[in-house]
């Protein structure tokens, strides 16, 4: 467990340039990161781009996202025991140089025949995704420090909304100038890149279950024995549910509804893509900017990072609700940034809470289940959004209505086990309550 667990005092947190400036392991990483998603944006532009090209059908390009969300879902089991059991640094690495060849094949896709190749190479790449991004949580606090922590998990979930809207913007740009092919080449080479920075941490933690059997039947008595865990640490399991509950009522569905707003209500630019950029744009500042003004009131303190994630559930809800009327480009706008600030801040602070609480002997598969719920829950989200759309007559303003009341509940749920489960029970939190 973290300092902060049994004391309830949080190590006084450091700032983002003092992060960089003296953690040379966390700057790397962080320059991996950057490279890496800087490549993934484009690598969705410029698939989801192939699949409507080659297609025109818009069940394929959702399709598309269904197969991105739960190829991860599905190696999670895997994912979770792995990022345990391995070196975590040398396991990012592996899986960066697959990913730099696997994407590769996205070049031999030119004709609606072979748009089962898409999938495949989507699925292996997301997959592969699936084991990095728990992975690359856990090994967090192996390479910073306490005192770190709170700023490197918020500077990282910063850097991920700052190449949303960098990345989406280039990518579609770059597929116009240069065609769709170059950005498969562009995002492999930025995992080659990123496979580089990270083999420069110094690293030398020992995976706590480094000498457990390498059988396939040990490796799920590890996968059951993390579920275990979460069945007996409540407060655990429902962090874990945090981004699962914001994958079923915003996420997944808001990446259908957000099309439909720019290609058919707000049309800016040739079939909405300057309006669709726009809304890209928007959520990421509002995911990179609420983590950072929240955590400036909040610090690494443990209650206070509760109570702002409830928070965080109300602002998104506020967002959706001003939204839903489609009053104008600018209201949805504004809407769009609320609903990102509030995201951002359930995402970094949930994050943050697992970083804290969370034992190392188990850190890997709580992180690989904390991902598999949230891209579960938001494939499903998306294809029920999908599916309402075309059979109800519930339409944009319906959805986003319906989003917004089922964020509050959300959001009440969790309020409702701040207020009456064991955390604020305990004295860890007394301690916190008292420091804040």
């Amino acid at each position: 467990m973290s300092a902060t667990d049994l004391s309830g005092n949080a190590p006084t947190p450091v700032g983002y340039i003092t992060l960089m400036r003296r953690n040379r392991d966390y700057r790397n990483m962080w320059s991996g990161d950057t490279v890496s998603l800087f490549g993934d944006w484009f690598d969705l532009i410029a698939s989801t781009t192939l699949a409507a090209r080659l297609t025109g059908s818009g069940l394929a390009v959702g399709a598309l996202f269904v197969v991105r969300m739960l190829a991860p879902f599905v190696i999670s089991p895997l994912a979770g025991v792995w990022a345990d059991r391995y070196n975590r640094k040398h396991l990012l690495i592996v899986c960066d140089l697959l990913r730099a060849v696997v994407v590769l094949g996205f070049l031999l896709v030119h004709a609606a025949g072979e748009i089962w190749i898409l999938y495949l190479v989507t699925i292996l790449q997301l997959g592969i995704s699936g084991i990095f991004f728990p992975a690359r949580g856990a090994i967090l606090p192996d390479i910073v420090s306490p005192s770190e922590l709170g700023a490197a998990n918020a500077l990282s979930a910063i850097t991920w909304s700052v190449m949303l809207s960098i990345g989406a913007a280039l990518g579609g740009l770059a597929a116009g100038q240069w065609g769709i092919y170059p950005a498969f080449v562009i995002d492999s080479l930025s995992f080659l890149l990123s496979a580089a920075f990270i083999s420069q941490i110094r690293y030398s933690a020992s995976p706590p279950l480094a000498g457990s059997s390498r059988t396939a039947g040990a490796a799920f008595e590890e996968y059951v024995d993390g579920l275990r865990f979460l069945r007996h640490q409540a407060d655990i399991f429902w962090i874990t549910m945090l981004k699962a509950g914001l994958g079923l009522s915003v996420w997944g569905g808001f990446q259908v509804i957000q099309v439909i707003v720019a290609e058919k209500v707000f049309v800016i630019g040739q079939g909405g893509g300057t309006s669709l950029g726009l809304i890209y744009a928007v959520v990421g500042v509002g995911t990179g900017l609420g983590p950072i003004v929240a955590r400036r009131l909040t610090g690494d303190r443990v209650w206070p990072l509760r109570i702002a994630t409830a928070a965080g559930f109300a602002i998104c809800a506020a967002g959706l609700a001003i939204m839903a009327p489609l009053a104008s480009f600018g209201w949805v706008l504004v809407g769009v940034l609320l609903r990102g600030i509030g995201t951002g801040v359930v995402w970094v602070f949930s994050t943050q809470l697992l970083l804290q609480l969370t034992p190392d002997r188990v850190r890997g598969r709580v992180f690989a289940s904390d991902f598999a719920a949230q891209t579960l829950t938001s494939a499903v989200s998306s294809g029920a959004a999908g599916w309402l759309l075309d059979q109800t007559t519930l339409g944009v303003a319906g959805q986003l209505f319906g989003m917004a009341g089922l964020t509050v509940v959300f959001g009440a749920l969790w309020a409702g086990w701040i207020a009456l489960g064991p955390p604020a029970k305990s004295k860890a939190i007394a301690g916190d309550l008292d420091q804040a």
